[in-house]
Order: C-alpha cells, then sequence, then structure tokens
C-alpha cells in the first residue's frame, strides 16, 4: 500500500522519474504489483509527454498477469498524444478495440486529442 502511495503521489506531483523508479523497487522486492499501481505510474508519464517510458510500463503489465484496462488504454493512449506520437496513440487504440477492454470515451477522447496535435 505504501509504494502504491508513493506512486499516486508522484503522479499527482507531477514526479514521473520517481514513479518509474518506485515501480521498479516493487518487482524487484518482489511486491505484487496490481493494476491501480501500473496505471498510476502510466499516468505520471503521460502528463510529462513520456511515452517511451509509458510504453515500456504497459508492456511489463502486458506481461504480468495484471489486468489491462480502459484507465491504463486511456493514459497509455495519452501519453502518446502528449508526446507527439499520434500514430502510436491509433495503434493503441486498435489493440484495444481487438482486446476483451470495453473501448471507453476516456480512450477515445484522448486519441483524438492525439491526432490534433
Amino acid at each position: 500500500v505504501t509504494f502504491s502511495a508513493g506512486i499516486n503521489a508522484c503522479e499527482k506531483g507531477g514526479k514521473w522519474e520517481m514513479a518509474v523508479q518506485l515501480l521498479g523497487v516493487m518487482a524487484e522486492s518482489n511486491v505484487e504489483l496490481d493494476t491501480i499501481t501500473f496505471s498510476s505510474a502510466l499516468s505520471a508519464c503521460a502528463e510529462s509527454g513520456q511515452w517511451e517510458h509509458a510504453l515500456q510500463i504497459w508492456s511489463a503489465m502486458a506481461r504480468s498477469i495484471v489486468m489491462l484496462d480502459a484507465v491504463t488504454f486511456s493514459a497509455l493512449i495519452g501519453a502518446c498524444g502528449k508526446g507527439g506520437q499520434w500514430e502510436k496513440a491509433l495503434q493503441c487504440v486498435s489493440v484495444m478495440a481487438h482486446s476483451k477492454t470495453e473501448l471507453e470515451r476516456s480512450a477515445c477522447c484522448a486519441a483524438i486529442s492525439a491526432c490534433e496535435r
């Protein structure tokens, strides 16, 4: 809980580097990572336009047993958009559409915003 709270605080404070670092410490310490923890780290990266780091986190999440949800996809799409990677944002929408995750309004809005940039 402490790690997750720390990552959430990093997200809110715009400290994406620290959020990624805490996520790594959690993994190295064999602390269970959940959807909320991954999503908070993804969102921290998204807020700063760190699409490369967001993709790395998403890849780690996809390799784990953690569920990918609409919040996760929206954060990833938003990170790609803020990083000027509209093509990658649309690829994420495609992956989301082909997964069991319901395509939600927030993901569509993030994709549209990505294309506007």
